[in-house]
């Protein structure tokens, strides 16, 4: 069990009142799953994600991640967790626009404390993995939005974490470049990569393997996904 989430609960107290973001939420996700978390603005699903990549802290309950109790780390240790535990991949790429698509990727092993020479050598091969050999050296600026997409999911990659999560990653994308990230995701799950995404689109979420939605703060239904695109069942 790679996520085990018992009585989760957020509440934000505004000062007048409290609003209960999240109610007694529970959920386990295995190693090498590939899980959609879905539902409207305003259902929980942001807050939820949130606490599962340890950038926000839960009022009360359980989160292990990768048999670790995050609910009891202090916010260095949060920190550490996050860098060489998670792999993000933001809608908006979240990539420094001065610097190569190389040395975007380099950035989490230098907070990591990987030695420079290992550093590009792992960092060409995240690149090399999502089909971006020939453009490390582009910065951001010169790259399409399914290319900085691309380098964005190889930096999340290059810390071996234990999860990848993905907020809206298509976004900001065309169909067809949407498509794409689609289809590296597919491949990093089959390498047994474990993918934890938030969308509100069907269609995309009709890739991943489980279905989980969100609606007023509790889990609505978790079921698995029938009928799956894949590579295969679009060709």
């Amino acid at each position: 069990m790679i996520i085990e989430i018992e009585n989760l609960k957020k509440v934000y107290d505004t000062g007048s009142i409290q609003v209960e973001a999240l109610k007694s939420i529970n959920l386990k996700v295995d190693r090498n799953e590939y899980v959609a978390i879905m539902g409207a603005s305003g259902s929980g699903k942001s807050t939820f994600m949130n606490i599962l990549g340890c950038l926000d802290r839960m009022t009360s309950g359980k989160y292990i991640l990768d048999g670790e109790d995050v609910s009891k780390l202090n916010d260095t240790e949060l920190a550490e967790i996050r860098n060489k535990k998670i792999g993000f991949v933001f809608q908006a790429f979240n990539l420094l626009p001065r610097l190569t698509a190389l040395a975007n990727v380099e950035l989490p092993m230098i907070y990591a404390g990987v030695p420079a020479s290992q550093r590009r050598k792992k960092a060409i091969e995240a690149l090399e993995k999502v089909g971006l050999a020939e453009r490390i050296h582009h910065k951001p600026n010169e790259l399409s939005g399914g290319q900085k997409q691309r380098v964005a999911i190889a930096r999340a990659l290059v810390n071996n974490p234990a999860i990848l999560l993905a907020d809206e990653p298509t976004g900001n994308l065309d169909t067809k470049s949407s498509i794409e990230i689609m289809d590296i995701f597919e491949s990093l799950n089959d390498e047994g990569v474990t993918i934890v995404m938030v969308t509100h689109e069907p269609d995309i979420a009709a890739h991943t393997k489980r279905n989980v939605v969100f609606k007023d703060g509790e889990i609505i239904s978790d079921n698995p996904v029938k009928n799956r695109v894949t590579r295969e069942t679009r060709i």
